[in-house]
């Protein structure tokens, strides 16, 4: 396996980068999009700026042109003002190819929608080479533990009391790759999961291990590969 890094880009003065679930439609489908080490043509960069179906059926469209990645995607979260991704490159140097590309055509995007000017992203996007293998295991849960902030947030210090009503919400929670490896298609052409599901035992594995992860997880433990 090659290396992995941990990436993730917050919005200037922690504003929000997704206002809407049309802004998250559009931030997956580049996810998708912008994996190709071809240029983005003009037609497929903006036939989204209305459909969200559209969006989808592009996204699972299996005769569009063969992609060359950049990257693996082995893993991502979107939270309102920032997100995450767990990445391979290809290639040396896709890391950030990949991510000038992602974060520059999501803004332009984003301004034209909300007819603003100006940087939408704080500074080059945040990354770290996970070198540590005690690290490493713990990184896919932690991003996909990550939306629990947003209705929980004393998971990071343990203290959940009703772990079931944990699990549900982050079961209702599209917009990662959770839903992905728990077996449920969400947004699976989107990711490379093989590797990890091999590490995780499959579908099956990840769904049992998840809530014990997060009764375990000692998130002070992992703080130089967070990034937060």
């Amino acid at each position: 396996m090659s290396q992995i890094y941990h990436v993730l880009s917050r919005g200037v003065d922690k504003r929000k980068i997704f206002l809407d679930d049309k802004d998250r439609f559009r931030f997956v489908h580049d996810l998708f999009e912008f994996n190709d080490e071809a240029p983005v043509s003009n037609s497929s960069y903006h036939f989204y700026r209305n459909s969200i179906v559209t969006a989808r059926r592009y996204i699972d469209d299996k005769e569009r042109k063969p992609r060359k990645l950049l990257v693996d995607i082995h893993a991502f979260c979107l939270m309102p003002n920032h997100y995450h991704l767990l990445l391979s490159p290809r290639a040396e140097k896709n890391v950030s190819r990949f991510m000038k590309k992602l974060n520059m055509g999501y803004s332009r995007y984003f301004n034209e929608k909300n007819e603003r000017v100006g940087t939408l992203f704080e500074g080059r996007f945040k990354s770290v080479l996970v070198e540590n293998q005690a690290h490493f295991i713990h990184l896919p849960y932690y991003i996909h533990l990550n939306p629990l902030d947003l209705m929980m947030p004393e998971w990071r210090e343990r203290k959940i009391g009703n772990y079931k009503k944990a699990i549900n919400f982050l079961e209702s929670y599209r917009w990662s790759s959770h839903l992905d490896y728990m077996g449920q298609k969400n947004f699976s052409s989107v990711t490379q999961r093989e590797f990890l599901l091999d590490v995780f035992g499959g579908n099956r594995g990840y769904k049992k291990s998840i809530t014990n992860w997060l009764k375990e997880l000692n998130v002070k433990k992992i703080k130089d590969s967070i990034l937060e």
